[in-house]
């Protein structure tokens, strides 16, 4: 018996190795493909949705927007055309949660940073005192890249309706007038059609590490 499989034994190392490779090919075809939902009003905390779109369950995309940057630059739609995104909302001035949420980024930043397809958006909640010079030292004191990264300032009530309406975000209502706050630690994945594909806690290390995974997923579904 020992003589026999020392005779054939490398026809045997061979047999392996392709028993491995066709057991791989077969758990790969049968195994499910991840795919991230595509997050409909409706399927969202209402309480993070502005009542007028509660019962919305289709088709639902990041309105257009004009805003300013860092830099002085009018920021659209447009300037994301085409790209994955991620998205918050914050404020230079927040003593709690934004320097956190800010620094996250700063990680995501790192790990995009030579990935054309894939920016970052953050929108100020105090826009009135967020002024182009003040994120501008705030961008530069924490280190963004403007290529990869635009922190808006303008219009208030826009940027809550973006807040309210679009990016399902934050549970605070208000049209943005003087007195309205919106706060809220959610970072928002937005595929290249503007649709939102998942929703993370900005504070939390264990949501930013599964945010990078499904950004991974997602960038798998526009190379197929």
């Amino acid at each position: 018996m020992l003589q026999f499989f020392s005779k054939y034994r490398y026809f045997f190392i061979v047999l392996a190795v392709l028993s491995a490779i066709i057991i791989s090919l077969f758990y790969n075809a049968l195994k499910p493909k991840e795919v991230l939902p595509v997050y409909q009003p409706a399927m969202v905390n209402a309480e993070l949705v502005d009542s007028s779109m509660q019962y919305i369950k289709k088709y639902h995309t990041i309105a257009d927007f004009e805003l300013t940057n860092q830099n002085g630059l009018t920021i659209t739609q447009d300037d994301y055309k085409d790209k994955i995104y991620i998205a918050d909302f914050f404020f230079t001035t927040c003593p709690s949660i934004c320097p956190i949420m800010t620094d996250n980024m700063v990680d995501i930043q790192k790990e995009i940073i030579d990935d054309k397809e894939v920016m970052l958006l953050s929108h100020s909640v105090t826009p009135q005192i967020d002024s182009v010079p003040v994120l501008k030292a705030y961008a530069e004191k924490k280190g963004v890249i403007d290529r990869k990264w635009n922190m808006v300032t303008g219009d208030k009530k826009q940027i809550y309706q973006l807040a309210r309406k679009s990016y399902l975000a934050v549970k605070t209502d208000g049209d943005g007038g003087p007195y309205d706050m919106i706060h809220t630690e959610n970072f928002i994945l937005v595929d290249k059609e503007r649709r939102i594909r998942g929703f993370y806690d900005g504070t939390d290390k264990e949501s930013m590490e599964q945010l990078l995974h499904d950004l991974q997923v997602l960038k798998n579904e526009y190379k197929e």
